[in-house]
């Protein structure tokens, strides 16, 4: 009996002492966060107790980063920071933006994103063109938890990692990756022989090697056959790529053109003049430089019905509010808005609608009125479904988390001679898809 008293009292103890270990370790996150709020120390939470609503913006504005995209996203930002004004501000209080330059480095990123928190203050931040960036400036933010909209990242891991504080408006990696997988899929075996089949034909460059590798992971995945033909960039003479595509066993659903600038002109226009595609038995996929429609047309005036995929809104289904942004856009850089020009348009008036909504500056406030997201903007209808009420995960990857799903990654097509691309029909996603179906067969 004393044996066995002595083993229980020894068994109580050590659960005792386990259970005192497991609470010590649930609360050290709570002893961090007082650390790390004590550490940032700036921050009103109370709107009464502020002047104007605070919000940083990092953006690579110097080598070696992105200085075209920083700036194109600088001017979409004072842009957004003006419709703001005009709708009264947020919290009816004046907005003001804090820019930083993450000079694209990782370092830098870390450096800004203390700097906008701990010293200026900031109640959120949005932006950022490079996702090696990103990856750092998250994690600040998630140290002192400060919501953030990312705008043109895309790597998985930055929405993954499954931090509150985190959201992306930019595709995911895998959303570009899958793009053409998934479109042809939806248009099915084009040309009635059992079978679904893509041809990649792809520069013999890093980007080409990149294509092919994607296409042979994703393409099978949605139960089509894939197979690749490289090519040079310093080549005008595609004879021999037209001799191969002519003996290949199977007939293509499709074909993409992986070549990059005006490579792809000459051997788009030789597959025509065989007469592989476009037709009825086979879709020509173009390089998006098949978009600057007066080119295109000059150099390839038999190149009705080719189709070209785009990321970002279109002139021919964008809403109303993107129609009134470009416009805006156009009268500064006479083009229409790039993608990360949306996208950082959008990011700022999305944190500015949900500081309202949340009415406070609690950054768990602003979170969860991130999370309750249903707005047209600019680029389309912003929702979060996959968050702290319905997370990510099992059958929906991991950077599905605060991910906005309806990017707009479109194929567009041209549906008559000489026509502007601008009047392109939108094939897919049948979200912005302008016409009946997500591929319009030649009449001929």
């Amino acid at each position: 009996m004393i044996t066995l008293q002595f083993r229980w009292k020894y068994i109580t103890l050590v659960t005792i002492v386990l259970t005192m270990l497991s609470a010590c370790q649930q609360s050290t996150p709570v002893v961090d966060n007082l650390a790390t709020s004590m550490e940032r120390g700036c921050a009103a939470t109370n709107i009464s107790d502020v002047d104007e609503i605070v919000i940083g913006v990092t953006l690579p504005l110097s080598a070696p980063g992105s200085v075209t995209g920083g700036q194109v996203m600088e001017t979409a930002y004072n842009m957004a920071v003006e419709n703001i004004e005009a709708q009264g501000g947020i919290l009816g209080k004046p907005v003001r933006i804090i820019v930083h330059d993450t000079k694209g480095t990782p370092e830098e990123g870390t450096n800004v994103a203390k700097k906008l928190i701990t010293e200026e203050c900031v109640v959120a931040i949005v932006g950022e063109y490079h996702s090696a960036v990103a990856l750092t400036i998250m994690e600040e933010a998630h140290r002192y938890q400060v919501p953030v909209i990312f705008a043109e990242t895309y790597n998985d891991d930055i929405t993954a990692k499954g931090y509150p504080e985190i959201f992306r408006i930019a595709p995911a990696s895998t959303f570009t990756a899958q793009m053409d997988a998934k479109w042809l899929a939806e248009a099915g075996d084009y040309n009635n022989d059992g079978e679904i089949f893509a041809l990649i034909i792809a520069e013999n460059s890093s980007y080409g090697e990149g294509q092919i590798e994607k296409a042979e992971k994703w393409f099978p995945e949605f139960g089509i056959q894939v197979d690749t033909l490289t090519v040079s960039v310093l080549e005008d003479d595609f004879s021999d790529v037209i001799t191969t595509i002519k003996k290949l066993v199977s007939v293509p659903d499709a074909i993409f053109i992986k070549v990059t600038g005006e490579t792809s002109y000459p051997l788009e226009q030789q597959i025509i003049a065989a007469k592989l595609a476009p037709s009825k038995q086979t879709i020509l996929v173009a390089n998006q430089i098949a978009l600057d429609h007066e080119t295109y047309w000059n150099l390839i005036p038999e190149g009705n019905y080719v189709v070209v995929p785009r990321i970002g809104p279109w002139p021919s289904s964008v809403n109303v509010l993107g129609a009134e942004f470009a416009e805006r856009y156009e009268t500064k850089f006479a083009k229409w808005p790039e993608p990360y020009a949306f996208e950082a348009y959008d990011s700022l008036l999305l944190m500015a609608s949900a500081i309202n909504r949340a009415n406070s500056l609690e950054a768990s406030a602003i979170i969860q009125a991130l999370e309750e997201t249903d707005i047209d903007l600019a680029s389309g209808h912003y929702t979060f479904p996959y968050q702290a009420n319905n997370p990510a995960g099992g059958f929906v990857p991991e950077f599905m988390w605060h991910q906005w799903p309806d990017v707009p990654l479109l194929f567009l097509q041209y549906t008559s001679p000489n026509q502007h691309s601008n009047d392109m029909a939108v094939i897919w996603p049948e979200t912005y898809r302008t016409v009946s179906s997500p591929i319009i067969r030649p009449e001929h």
